[in-house]
């Protein structure tokens, strides 16, 4: 009992002891369930209005949602260095709430075509874009860098909470009264993470030390420069880029699993998905207890997620699929989480925006092209290709990035001077 108390007191130590968190993680833990009944929606919505080839059109959905992060990605970590990083979240959250009701009206109208689903999905992205690092600099000026990685790690068990429920409840809706609902619960639900961005204390968010205001180009090559230089940021940002391009492109594989694989309908999709984001959940928050950062576990979290992969591969029940996924969302989250705190606490106070600009460029910037190969491989072959195909990438770029990096037996949260950071992957 004393071990299960001292382990809760680690797991929720940010929300404790910081007000302006608080604020953040509850409003966001609305606002992201309502993100994944859009996401759900629109995939659904896609599916119904393609007329042929459904793979090729879901991942072309995924296309326009992350093609702005190739356009514009590198660049997104220099606005996080430059601006306020409360402003540009509260801007970035309003814009998305106003294409959300554009797409809610449209479709509760009965006017919605494919070109305009697809057009919202890249406008939506663009936004996301800048929304990503801003919100991830935020969260080390709410917490700092003795917390970071709890905190990392609440943002996922939120993150994946939502993962849970939104895409449940738009399995419902979607069945019950369609897609339009969905997309009207979104738009309401970033009144609340814009309710406690405006409420938080700016006076006491943790400052950014040698904070200076780059200018796009050379800010860009900035950033560039110190991930090539520091093995730790270089490695992580490799790996998840291969593993965002083939192994993580659920957003495509689910549905398609539940509609064509298993031969089910909406609510089987959310069942599913919800599956995959309990044991995201259960992952993350065994994240938070740990409250620190290794590379063993980030080397086991992404082996892991390649073999549940492969076991995916051939499942033809409902019941087996949901297992797995579930096992496969708590692997998930131990890289994920674990990724994201090592290149932050990697990273000086002045260049962190770029660090995870470039982050977020690899988890997004080559879904596109990810999202078509994809979608093709599931019209090819089905999500049984699609999936093993995954799990082998998964696993021989692990292979490859244990033997590209001694790992250290953990990133020690505290300030790391710039010139000293390449050491900590010694």
């Amino acid at each position: 009992m004393t071990l299960l108390k001292l382990a809760s007191r680690r797991t929720f130590a940010s929300l404790r002891r910081h007000r302006n968190y608080r604020l953040f993680f509850y409003g966001q833990l609305t606002s992201v369930a309502g993100t994944w009944m859009q996401n759900i929606a629109m995939a659904w919505l896609v599916l119904g209005l393609a007329p042929h080839s459904r793979g090729l059109a879901v991942g072309l959905l995924a296309a326009c949602r992350f093609g702005p992060f190739t356009v514009l990605g590198l660049f997104s970590g220099v606005v996080t260095d430059r601006f306020d990083n409360r402003r540009v979240v509260i801007a970035t959250q309003s814009v998305q709430m106003v294409f959300s009701a554009v797409l809610a009206a449209i479709t509760l109208l009965g006017h919605v075509q494919l070109w305009e689903v697809y057009a919202i999905a890249v406008l939506t992205g663009s936004a996301l874009v800048f929304d990503a690092p801003s919100r991830q600099n935020l969260t080390f000026q709410m917490v700092g860098r003795d917390e970071l990685p709890n905190a990392i790690a609440l943002n996922s068990s939120l993150f994946n909470t939502a993962r849970i429920f939104g895409p449940a409840l738009a399995g419902v809706l979607i069945a019950a009264v369609g897609s339009g609902w969905c997309f009207a619960i979104n738009t309401a639900s970033y009144l609340a993470v814009l309710g406690g961005l405006l409420a938080m204390r700016v006076s006491e968010l943790y400052p950014l030390l040698d904070r200076r205001r780059p200018t796009m180009w050379r800010g860009t090559r900035e950033g560039v420069a110190y991930a090539l230089r520091n093995r730790t940021v270089l490695v992580t940002i490799v790996m998840t880029a291969v593993f965002s391009a083939v192994g993580f492109n659920f957003n495509i594989l689910l549905p398609l699993l539940a509609k064509t694989t298993l031969a089910a309908g909406p609510r089987t999709f959310g069942v599913i998905s919800a599956c995959f984001g309990a044991g995201a959940l259960v992952g993350a928050l065994s994240a938070a207890a740990v409250s620190r950062t290794t590379w063993r576990v980030l080397l086991v979290g992404a082996t892991g997620f390649g073999i549940c992969e492969l076991l995916i591969a051939p499942v033809h029940s409902i019941v087996l699929a949901g297992a797995l996924l579930f096992v496969c969302g708590i692997f998930f989250t131990s890289y994920t989480a674990n990724s994201n705190a090592a290149i932050q606490l990697a990273s000086p106070d002045h260049i962190r925006g770029r660090v995870l600009g470039l982050y977020y460029y690899a988890w997004n910037g080559l879904a596109p092209l990810g999202a078509l190969i994809v979608g093709w491989m599931c019209d090819r072959g089905g999500t049984e290709l699609a999936f093993a195909v995954g799990g082998v990438s998964v696993i021989a770029t692990t292979v490859l990035g244990a033997l590209a990096i001694k790992p250290p037996k953990r990133f020690t949260p505290r300030r790391i001077p710039a010139e000293a950071a390449e050491q900590i992957a010694a």
